[in-house]
């Protein structure tokens, strides 16, 4: 039946959410309010769950091709589906890495044969290698419009500065993985006291935070567009916006994981608690979580980053960095924002 009522859930709106009815014919809703008569229709009982628009994630590893054991864009998407999202952005980190019209093209075709619609973030660079620009023209004319390296920032400011100044003209924009590799090096949890105490070694808060403002200042050279990826502490959130203060052309994003785990998460040496940007210290979650309440992130994005439980399942030192986000990604910024706010954070930049 293509007509059908969802009972007993709760409405979320721009500015409020309600407990409601809805009323749905050939795809168009046609009625919201409390104890509809329907008239023929089926109805769902949606007692528990909240009803709205779909939600957007601007970061998701879907790991095809090169790792399907850990996750493909069809177990991706029916993941995205479980937490509420109606469409992905898949992340250019496979292997190969997402560097060519080809490539890209075999991920879109496979993505609009999955539960939800799949947008692909193509390479800044030639394999991920941050020497070579990959062909930023061709992949926007295929629709591509957000290019990144991510998994590793584009170390080289000269490539950077002529990434953006490429990417200016053909209208997409550039996203930054902000960690200096030099300064991670080694790094496997945030560098402080809880590494010194767990003998760890330390990924400081500063490698995040120099590259966010090498590439501000690199964006007020351009006057490009650029996305910042995952950031993980207050300074860095500052510099995001007190430069777009200054009239630049910048979003960022954080993470569920970021906003209610902090450094002390890694004592037990559990490995899923290792990512890249690490948990950082408790008054930087604090921080995050106050602005997300004031209404002051641009968006909210899973990094979701899936791994075959054999590599995962190692010395936390030895795992790979990644956590799933994708199916409690919602509930966690619920949780963070208050029961009684919408949930309108999940936003499309």
């Amino acid at each position: 039946m293509s007509r059908y009522v969802l009972r007993g859930g709760v409405v979320v709106g721009p500015t409020e959410a309600r407990r409601a009815d809805v009323l749905v014919d050939e795809g168009r809703i046609i009625s919201v309010g409390t104890d509809l008569d329907v008239g023929r229709a089926e109805e769902l009982d949606c007692t528990g769950a909240w009803v709205g628009p779909a939600y957007v994630d601007l970061h998701s590893h879907l790991r095809e091709p090169g790792a399907e054991a850990a996750e493909t864009i069809h177990s991706g998407a029916r993941a995205g589906v479980r937490g509420g999202y109606g469409a992905l952005v898949a992340m250019p980190n496979t292997e190969p890495a997402l560097d060519s019209v080809s490539l890209v093209r075999d991920v879109l075709e496979r993505g609009r044969s999955s539960a939800l619609d799949v947008a692909v973030c193509a390479a800044i660079t030639v394999g991920r290698r941050g020497e070579r620009l990959a062909p930023l023209g061709d992949l926007a004319a295929l629709g591509v419009r957000l290019f990144s390296d991510d998994g590793t920032g584009v170390a080289n400011p000269l490539v950077m500065r002529r990434a953006l100044e490429y990417a200016r003209p053909l209208g997409v924009r550039l996203a930054q993985h902000c960690e200096d590799a030099s300064l991670c090096a080694g790094g496997v949890m945030n560098e402080g006291e809880w590494s010194r105490r767990l003998g760890l070694g330390g990924r400081p808060a500063i490698a995040e935070e120099i590259m966010v403002a090498r590439d501000l200042d690199l964006l007020r050279l351009t006057g490009g567009r650029l996305h910042l990826l995952h950031l993980s502490t207050a300074r860095a959130v500052g510099l995001a916006l007190a430069a777009r203060a200054e009239g630049l052309d910048v979003t960022f994003e954080v993470t569920p994981h970021h906003l209610v785990l902090d450094e002390s998460a890694c004592a037990a040496y559990d490995p899923i608690m290792k990512v890249h940007p690490p948990l950082r210290a408790a008054s930087d979650v604090a921080a995050l979580g106050e602005l997300l309440r004031q209404g002051r992130l641009d968006a909210v994005a899973t990094d979701h980053a899936p791994h075959a439980p054999e590599t995962k399942d190692q010395p936390f030192d030895e795992a790979p960095a990644g956590m799933l986000g994708l199916e409690h990604a919602a509930s966690v910024v619920h949780e963070v924002l208050g029961a009684n706010r919408p949930l309108d954070l999940f936003r499309v930049l």
